[in-house]
C-alpha cells in the first residue's frame, strides 16, 4: 500500500521524534550516572581512614577510641565513628594504639665512608630511614654529629634524601663528632658562625646546639650556651668524660637555662660522669630542683648510657625523664637499645602508663625543640602517624651492663604514617588480599 506524501512527512517525523527521545533518555541517563559518580567522589572527602583504633595524643588530652582520617597528607579529622563511606581507603586498627608520628630527639644519622671518622660522615651514624619507620619514628634529630664546617655536607647527603624527618643540634665544634681529639679543639668552637648557620641559613633545620666529650671545665658548654643566645636555641650536652667528674649541679643551676637539655639522664660512669642517683640508690636532691627549673632531662640511651642501676630507683622515687630518646647509632642498635619502640616499652615495664610514655616521645620532645606542629595530631597537621600493638608475655629488657629487667608488655609496631604515606606495615593492614590480584 502506498502511503501520501503527507503520511510518509508524518511517519518521518515519528521516527525523528522517537530517537530524539531515546538520544535524550540515554543522555539523561549518562549525567545521572556522571552525577552520581561526582556524588560518589565528594563523598570520598578523605583518602585514608583508620577506623577503630585508640587515640592517644597527649596535646589534645585524647586518651579514647576514636578514628582519625587523612587527607592530601594531613590530620583531616579526628573523631569517634567517621562515616568509612567518605573514606577511599579504610584500614581496620581495631584494638591497637594509633598516636602522633615518634620524635626520637637524639640519634646520629649522619652516615658516610670516611673511615677516619667517628660520627660526623662515618660508619657509626645511620641512614634514618633503615631504622625509624619500623619503630613508629617519623621525626629524627641528629644529635650534634656535624657542626658549622661539615652540616652543608650533612643535609646534602642525608637530611635531602631521608624520607624519615631529619632535624639537627648543630655542634659547638666546627668539625663536628668527627673524633674525639678534634672535639677539644677550643679554636674551633665558634658560638658567632653556629648562630649564623642556625638563624640565616638552616633555621627550619637546625633545632639547637650540642656539647659533647669535653674533657675539660666548662669552657665548651659556656660556649654552647653562648651561642644558643644568640640562635635563640636550646643546648643539649653530653657531659662525660671528665675525669676527675664535673659537678652537674654547677652545671644545671649556674651553666644551662630553663629548657636546655642534659642527656644520658640514667648512665652509669662515676669515674667520668657524675651520676644522678647516689650510691645508696637515693635520686640527689637538687635533681628534682634542677627538672622545677627547667632543665629537660632526656634518656639517650645509647650503646653505654644507660643503666638500670640509675633507671629503676631514679623512676622509683619520682624522678621521670622529661624525653625518651635511643641515641641511634651502629654501636647501639644490636645492644640493650635495639629501636625506640623497644626503649619505649622499657619504661612501660618500669610503671609508666602508655599515655606517659607516648607524651615523652611526641609532644614533650616536639616542645623542647620548639616544633609545636610536630608531635600531635591536630586537624591540619602533617599526617605522621605511628599505629602500635601491645604484645603481653614475659619480656627481658636489657641495659648497656647486660643486666635485665623483666616485663609483661612490649610494644610492637604495626603501621607508620609520613604526611599520609604508609612507610611501614608490619602485617599488612594497609594491603589488599592476594587474591584480589586475580580479579583484575
Amino acid at each position: 500500500m502506498y502511503k501520501s506524501a503527507t503520511q510518509q512527512k508524518h511517519h518521518c517525523n515519528t521516527a525523528v521524534g522517537y530517537i530524539k527521545i531515546k538520544m535524550m533518555k540515554r543522555l539523561l541517563s549518562v549525567i545521572v550516572f556522571v552525577l552520581l559518580v561526582v556524588q560518589s567522589m565528594r563523598a570520598q572527602q578523605y583518602d585514608l581512614l583508620l577506623k577503630g583504633g585508640h587515640v592517644i595524643d597527649p596535646k589534645n588530652k585524647i586518651d579514647a577510641e576514636m578514628d582519625v582520617a587523612v587527607s592530601a597528607g594531613k590530620i583531616a579529622q579526628v573523631a569517634k565513628n567517621i562515616n568509612a563511606k567518605n573514606a577511599k581507603q579504610v584500614i581496620d586498627v581495631t584494638g591497637k594504639y594509633v598516636t602522633p608520628g615518634i620524635i626520637d630527639m637524639h640519634v646520629h644519622a649522619f652516615n658516610g665512608a670516611d673511615v677516619d671518622s667517628y660520627i660526623a660522615n662515618g660508619l657509626t651514624s645511620l641512614p634514618p630511614d633503615g631504622f625509624t619507620f619500623r619503630a613508629g619514628v617519623t621525626t629524627v634529630v641528629d644529635a650534634g654529629s656535624s657542626g658549622w664546617r661539615n652540616f652543608r655536607q650533612f643535609k646534602k647527603q642525608t637530611i635531602d634524601k631521608s624520607q624519615t624527618r631529619v632535624l639537627a643540634f648543630l655542634n659547638i665544634v666546627g668539625t663536628g663528632m668527627y673524633g674525639r681529639f678534634e672535639e677539644q679543639d677550643t679554636s674551633d668552637m665558634n658560638p658567632q658562625q653556629a648562630a649564623w648557620m642556625i638563624k640565616k641559613l638552616y633555621p627550619d633545620i637546625i633545632v639547637g646546639i650540642k656539647s659533647a666529650h669535653y674533657w675539660g671545665d666548662f669552657t665548651q658548654v659556656d660556649k654552647a650556651v653562648q651561642a644558643g643566645n644568640l640562635a635563640n636555641v636550646p643546648v643539649i650536652v653530653d657531659f662525660g668524660e671528665h675525669d676527675p667528674p664535673n659537678s652537674i649541679e654547677a652545671l644545671f643551676m649556674q651553666h644551662l637555662r630553663p629548657g636546655d637539655i642534659f642527656t644520658h639522664t640514667y648512665s652509669y660512669g662515676p669515674k667520668v660522669r657524675e651520676t644522678v642517683v647516689d650510691e645508696n640508690q637515693k635520686v640527689k636532691p637538687f635533681i628534682f630542683k634542677a627538672q622545677q627549673r627547667g632543665i629537660i632531662f632526656d634518656v639517650g640511651h645509647g650503646g653505654g648510657a644507660f643503666s638500670w642501676r640509675q633507671a629503676v630507683p631514679a623512676v622509683q622515687q619520682g624522678f621521670l625523664p622529661n624525653v625518651i630518646s635511643t641515641d641511634l647509632h651502629s654501636q647501639s642498635m644490636n645492644g640493650g637499645m635495639k629501636d625506640m619502640s623497644n626503649v619505649m616499652s622499657k619504661f612501660l615495664a618500669l610503671g609508666l602508663s602508655l599515655n606517659d610514655v607516648i607524651l615523652r616521645s611526641t609532644w614533650n620532645p616536639a616542645q623542647v625543640i620548639k616544633r609545636p606542629e610536630l608531635g600531635n595530631l591536630d586537624v591540619g597537621a602533617e599526617a605522621d602517624i605511628a599505629v602500635f600493638s601491645i604484645r603481653k608475655g614475659d619480656f627481658g629488657f636489657l641495659d648497656i651492663r647486660n643486666t635485665v629487667l623483666k616485663g609483661t608488655q612490649k610494644l610492637e609496631t604495626e603501621l607508620t604514617l609520613r604526611a599520609g604515606k604508609v612507610m611501614w606495615d608490619l602485617n599488612g593492614l594497609a594491603a589488599q588480599p592476594w587474591e584480589n590480584e586475580l580479579k583484575k
